[in-house]
């Protein structure tokens, strides 16, 4: 996690900008107040304690969907990235925690009315940073594909 002059880290920059109400950014990037909801669940909190931020593709699957070969720098730009809203988002601690490093195949959100975004998104960060995507997560990524309305959102290449 990376911390910047401000004191803010990684993870916080994600809790403030994914505020339901916006919390006080005290001294030292300290959060004070505001709200957060869980797409994943549909878990709302007044604690960002209670929350992960998760990394859409996990770093493990990252990892072995080709991320092995970068250099240092890139896969601690992956792990911080916040180039795209989509790449890194807050959840609550229990759906982070049950999804574990697992891809589609094996993990989709409980809250059916998110799987699409989360589909659209998980795609867009392995396109982002061009990472291989195996047999049984394509199948799913597909089926969704073909269910789904498009992904909305921009892809931008990683830096």
């Amino acid at each position: 996690m990376l911390f910047r002059s401000d004191g803010c880290t990684t993870r916080n920059d994600v809790l403030i900008a994914e505020a339901v109400s916006a919390p006080a950014v005290g001294a030292g990037c300290v959060l004070a107040g505001g709200s957060w909801y869980s797409a994943y669940d549909g878990v709302t909190t007044s604690d960002p304690g209670s929350f992960d931020i998760d990394h859409m593709v996990p770093l493990k699957e990252a990892w072995v969907s080709g991320a092995y070969a970068w250099s240092d720098a890139r896969r601690e730009a992956y792990a911080n990235d916040l180039g795209v809203a989509y790449a890194l988002i807050a959840v609550s601690a229990s759906s982070n925690r049950s999804k574990s490093d697992a891809d589609p195949s094996e993990w989709l959100p409980p809250l059916g009315a998110y799987r699409c975004t989360y589909v659209g998104e998980w795609l867009a960060v392995k396109v982002r940073w061009g990472l291989t995507v195996n047999y049984n997560e394509w199948i799913v990524l597909n089926r969704y594909a073909n269910e789904c309305p498009p992904f909305s959102g921009e892809v931008i290449s990683a830096p």
